[in-house]
């Protein structure tokens, strides 16, 4: 007992800044586990068990060369193939980042879908999707969804759907494969960024609110369900 009192700083302003340090050390994975918990009957693992929704808003992530999509951004636009071609969704929302003429995510995302047969009739896209507050709260209150199935990778999915189902819509996820695809140091450094990008999502969604990078009148859906 007397080398633990040892241990324990005597000085009160010592005392407090160590609880402090050990509180923040703690919040952020406190906090993304909390919210994997609350969304864990939202996720799916396999497109066969996604029930049906209005679209899959598809989350830009990278252009590679000649401006095509990046490998994570190709196997989000495949699953989102996938689930219209099983009548799952009947149109795609594509959101992502065109901030300029030469970098546009949406886009590129189009052209692959279309590509893999989805006709540009159930296409929409979203140019002002900077980041996941900003894209699910234009598909809220820009294109007016009231149901989406989230297309992500996995290190994203709970995020994404807290943050989409903070706007009242009506959202599950699905993540494409993250850990065995990509290179183990590439996946840890996206779930360390991704504990600390859980904690500001809380935030924003239940304490500041703040508004979208980019507002606008409302758009229409271009929906066109897939023959069942």
């Amino acid at each position: 007992m007397r080398r633990l009192r040892l241990l324990i700083p005597t000085n009160r302003w010592v005392r407090i800044a160590l609880t402090a340090v050990i509180a923040l050390v703690l919040i952020p994975p406190l906090t993304w586990l909390a919210v994997n918990l609350a969304t864990r009957n939202d996720r799916y693992s396999s497109i066969a068990s996604v029930p049906h929704r209005q679209v899959a808003l598809v989350f830009g992530a990278g252009l590679g060369a000649h401006g095509r999509p990046s490998p994570v951004l190709a196997d989000r636009v495949k699953d989102a193939v996938a689930l219209y071609d099983r009548g799952t969704v009947d149109g795609l929302l594509m959101s992502g980042d065109n901030h300029s003429k030469s970098y546009n995510e949406v886009g590129s995302m189009q052209a692959y879908a279309e590509g893999l047969g989805v006709p540009a009739a159930a296409i929409t896209t979203d140019h002002a999707g900077f980041d996941t507050y900003d894209s699910c709260w234009r598909a809220r209150h820009i294109f007016d969804v009231k149901s989406a199935v989230i297309v992500t990778t996995n290190f994203h999915v709970s995020r994404a759907v807290l943050t989409c189902r903070s706007f009242g819509i009506d959202a599950v996820g699905i993540g494409a494969r993250d850990f065995g695809k990509y290179r183990a140091s590439t996946v840890l450094k996206w779930n360390i960024r991704e504990t600390l990008a859980t904690v500001k999502a809380v935030w924003d969604v239940d304490v500041t609110h703040p508004g979208p990078t980019l507002g606008g009148p409302p758009v229409p859906l271009r929906i066109d369900p897939i023959s069942r």
